[in-house]
């Protein structure tokens, strides 16, 4: 063992830079940070190479005097705290006097800085920690900093970085992020000399939206409360819904946070709303007393921790909720059956009763019992009756009624075409008569290049249009007039994090086969309805859908007939 000494001091400073600086994106990040604690109302990132190159963020805010710029590059030097009772009332995004001298000990760092009351700016030189150089700056009001050759003095950290690609889209998502805390602050980002988000800084969230998830998805949106509430931004209605749960943005007291709180208060608002493994986009800010919360929990300042997680959770859920109330109306799950007695009962019916009719379990009468998905085992022959509600087909089997539903029987057929394509390598492609236009997220666009050979093999042919703008060419024939957009968005969200990919390939199969899939609703003819229950039947495995859905059940005729009383 060796023995106990003190660290020499350039080790301490990368074990400090270790917890503020983990990836290009986190450099960014404080940079930002600074830049709005400085009232800049313009902030300008450039980034090169994923930022591992290079990284500038540029603002218009108070500047840095002369006297105190070097000062900024010493550790626990800051502005924003004087003493401990401060870190009580933090009001400003950073506090801690880490994120210059962190950055500045694993790169190399120019920065030129302004105030107002100076003649001319300062311009500082450091590589690894230590300033090597200092003179005159820009006569410009405002602070731009350059990082190059992040973690070049640290291999071991640069080993660990992603792909350029996944670093990009980091600092996609992270300059999305803060867009949408501020919308006052007018944001442009620029990667490897491509603009790939621009933000009009006049302090309508919506607007930022539409710069960020596209006009379509912006306008969709649904609002929470008002500016001056204390749950306030921006959620999809219920049919606007995601595979995954990275379009959820929390801000506390405008701060970026990572939230399992949030997430789950914002996720019970849809209770009953969504499809199991569906998730919403949202986009909120709680404020809350300084007092009642404590931000300084991480080093990265990602997380919070509440004083009382109960009423921030009641809180936050009740606002989304009502907000999709006053949006829509919810059917009530609850509605007592109306008697079938007259054909005007199920006629005025809508679709939610009947199927509540027709699925709800059996309360008194003895022996009763409740339709059971059918076991794992090959279709019987099935002789089709008619339809039901515009989603279920009616059938008659050996052994007594099946209810198929359309849509999760029709994706289950599609699911196994759609593999079995994609193994011969021969699927089957549709030329679009209109070219379909469709608009990427700024991380989405960066997730795009890994996705292309992927969407490719499918039969999409994507192609840039412009801006976040995209083209659709082709896509695959099993689509047919499917919801060609989100079948896009689904397959490009399942390229949005590196890992195992083992399951890729069902995940984008199982999102052509829900979009394909004929919906709930279609009137079908009779020989369309025999059709595809001649697919069900030699699918490999017809009775759930790729999600897990059951695509039947059945009423066994001993059912039917103690239900009826015909049973002594």
């Amino acid at each position: 063992m060796m023995p106990i000494e003190v660290l020499a001091p350039e080790v301490i400073a990368q074990i400090a830079a270790g917890e503020v600086v983990e990836r290009p994106a986190s450099v960014v990040k404080e940079l930002i940070e600074n830049a709005i604690d400085a009232g800049s109302t313009q902030i300008k990132v450039e980034v090169k190479q994923g930022g591992v190159k290079f990284i500038r963020v540029a603002d218009n805010g108070s500047g840095i005097s002369s006297n105190e710029a070097s000062l900024a590059f010493r550790r626990h030097a800051t502005s924003k705290v004087r003493d401990s009772s401060d870190l009580e009332n933090i009001s400003t995004l950073g506090f801690r006097g880490e994120a210059l001298p962190s950055i500045a000990a694993v790169s190399h760092v120019d920065i030129i800085t302004k105030t107002n009351n100076d003649s001319v700016g300062t311009h500082l030189v450091l590589r690894a920690g230590e300033i090597t150089g200092q003179g005159r700056g820009a006569g410009t009001q405002g602070t731009s900093v350059t990082v190059e050759n992040l973690f070049r003095n640290v291999p071991a950290r640069l080993k660990f970085l992603k792909s350029v690609s996944t670093e990009n889209a980091h600092i996609s998502d992270l300059v999305s992020q803060y867009s949408m805390a501020y919308p006052e602050i007018r944001f442009e980002l620029t990667s490897d000399g491509k603009v790939v988000l621009q933000t009009p800084g006049n302090g309508s969230l919506r607007d930022v939206l539409v710069a960020v998830y596209g006009l379509k998805t912006a306008e969709a949106m649904i609002q929470v409360g008002d500016g001056g509430s204390q749950v306030y931004g921006f959620v999809s209605p219920p049919s606007l819904a995601r595979s995954r749960r990275d379009s959820l943005s929390f801000f506390v007291n405008r701060r970026w946070v990572k939230s399992g709180l949030l997430i789950r208060a914002t996720e019970e608002a849809y209770s009953g709303l969504l499809m199991t493994g569906k998730h919403p986009i949202a986009v909120l800010n709680i404020s809350v007393p300084p007092d009642d919360i404590d931000v300084n929990v991480h080093p990265a300042k990602t997380e919070v921790r509440f004083r009382s997680e109960g009423e921030v959770f009641t809180l936050v859920q009740r606002a989304v909720r009502a907000a999709l109330v006053a949006e829509s109306s919810v059917p009530d799950a609850k509605r007592a059956p109306r008697p079938i007695g007259s054909t005007s009962a199920v006629v005025g019916a809508g679709r939610a009763a009947l199927q509540e009719r027709l699925f709800e379990e059996p309360t008194h009468t003895q022996g009763q019992q409740t339709p059971r998905v059918l076991p794992e085992s090959r279709l019987p022959i099935l002789r089709i009756i008619g339809q039901l509600a515009a989603t279920y087909i009616v059938a008659e089997g050996p052994d007594g009624m099946y209810l198929i539903d359309q849509h999760a029987a029709h994706e289950r057929i599609l699911f196994e075409k759609v593999m079995a394509q994609r193994a011969r390598r021969d699927v089957a492609v549709q030329g679009m008569l209109e070219h379909v236009s469709i608009e990427f997220s700024p991380r989405q666009e960066s997730m795009l290049k890994r996705a292309q050979e992927a969407l490719k093999s499918y039969g999409f042919a994507v192609e840039p249009f412009g801006g976040q703008t995209y083209l659709v060419r082709t896509a695959p024939a099993l689509l047919g007039e499917g919801d060609i957009i989100k079948a896009v968005h689904e397959i490009v969200d399942t390229f949005s994090e590196e890992g195992d990919r083992s399951k890729a390939e069902e995940k984008i199969a199982a999102s052509i086969a829900c979009h394909g899939a004929v919906r709930a609703g279609k009137v079908l003819t009779m020989d369309e309805m025999t059709r595809l229950v001649l697919d069900l039947e030699n699918a490999e495995s017809p009775h759930t859908c790729p999600h897990g859905r059951p695509t039947m059940i059945r009423f066994s005729s001993s059912q039917l007939e103690r239900d009826f009383g015909r049973m002594a």
